[in-house]
């Protein structure tokens, strides 16, 4: 027994979207019989972070690349797949069935989608098929010490002097900045401002000399982020994505891609497998059977709410939306990996899964953050 003593995953049909053709379903369940080796299914089921080992998915990521399914939601004129919303939660459900490797590339969910609204075409050129390569790989430097969910307190200097910026303080809580070749960051351009104003946008190289990154080591023993120093750094500036001044506006845009899709469908769905895996070891308790079935249909929900909100006419900011997604699956991730732990509380990847969940409703902003963004949306004061 696997532990998925459930019905089959039957969002599509619960929402009013075309549902994913019989064909391309085919497609995607021959493709994931095919490729997904028993190792690289074993790696995706032992996976307890948000990205699994670096040798699963550099080689899950190949495959992917190869057969052009790498950036599901990105346009075909950008090397994307042009997949719909239905098709894209349909690919991610087959994914989490099968124990697919997670790949959680920042490049392909969040700056390479940024770049397509904000970039240069010099940029977009340059960028984006670096990003599908694997050539580039990306990571987030937005919060500080004194500036986690309260941004705009940022203090990292990025002073404009002839053709560079030179960069001076540090980032915290980087996710996967020991792997990263480039880093997208908020830095403060103008001496004296303080709050949005007078921040830029930089696009880093992490190979730039004065560029130290320190794992800092998680309670879950993995070492996923880091803290980043940047010693006199010099940012050539062309690395600005739109003007000095600008970068609050857009970190904004940056925002609400990347809190609509920290932790995805696929997330879920792998951590609720995991977890029935642990439940079905213990068959006499009702009550964690009971509450994993409860679960799956609170996902089944979470993805009826994605294709519902990815609707122009649902009338909802972009920022609501976003805070919304992003508050609803942290919040059921933390759920189903407590289910897990009660099933197997000496398990040390039900400890590692549940440990690491516990920064889920902090990062990309708290829960009271999203909270208060949704009450404005309603109007509240």
């Amino acid at each position: 027994m696997d532990g998925s003593f459930s019905h089959d995953f039957g969002v599509l049909d619960a929402v009013d979207a075309p549902t994913p053709s019989e064909e391309f379903k085919r497609e995607v369940n021959r493709f994931l019989e095919r490729e997904l080796t028993p190792e690289l299914r074993e790696a995706g089921r032992a996976t307890t972070g948000l990205k699994s080992p670096s040798w699963a998915c550099k080689e899950w990521r190949q495959k992917l690349f190869d057969k052009g399914w790498l950036a599901p939601s990105w346009p075909r004129m950008h090397g994307g797949a042009g997949w719909s919303t239905a098709e894209r939660l349909y690919f991610e459900q087959a994914c989490a069935a099968n124990d697919a490797p997670l790949i959680m590339s920042s490049g392909i969910r969040t700056i390479g989608p940024l770049l397509m609204q904000e970039g240069t075409p010099a940029q977009k050129t340059h960028y984006l098929p670096r990003i599908l390569t694997g050539e580039h790989e990306w990571c987030q430097g937005f919060s500080e010490a004194g500036a986690g969910s309260d941004l705009p307190a940022l203090s990292m200097k990025a002073e404009f002097i002839g053709d560079h910026f030179l960069l001076n303080g540090t980032k915290l809580w980087t996710s996967f900045a020991q792997i990263a070749t480039h880093m997208y960051m908020l830095a403060r351009s103008e001496p004296g401002s303080s709050g949005r104003d007078g921040l830029v946008f930089l696009l880093l190289d992490m190979s730039l000399p004065g560029i130290e990154v320190r794992p800092i080591r998680c309670i879950d023993g993995s070492e996923e982020i880091c803290e980043v120093h940047f010693d006199n750094v010099k940012a050539p500036a062309r690395s600005a994505l739109g003007k000095a001044g600008d970068g609050w506006r857009i970190a904004r845009v940056l925002m609400k891609i990347a809190r609509s899709n920290n932790t995805t469908t696929g997330t879920l769905r792998q951590a609720w497998r995991a977890a029935a895996r642990f439940v079905a070891a213990v068959a006499n308790d009702p009550d964690l059977k009971r509450r994993l079935h409860l679960l799956e249909a609170d996902i089944t929900g979470f993805e009826a709410l994605e294709a519902r909100l990815s609707k122009e006419h649902v009338q909802l900011n972009d920022a609501a939306r976003s805070a919304m997604m992003k508050l609803r699956a942290s919040e059921l991730h933390q759920e189903i990996t407590e289910v897990a732990l009660e099933a197997a509380p000496h398990d040390e990847k039900a400890l590692a899964k549940y440990f690491f969940t516990r920064a889920a409703t902090i990062y990309s902003g708290t829960s009271e953050i999203h909270r208060n963004s949704l009450a404005r949306a309603i109007g509240c004061p």
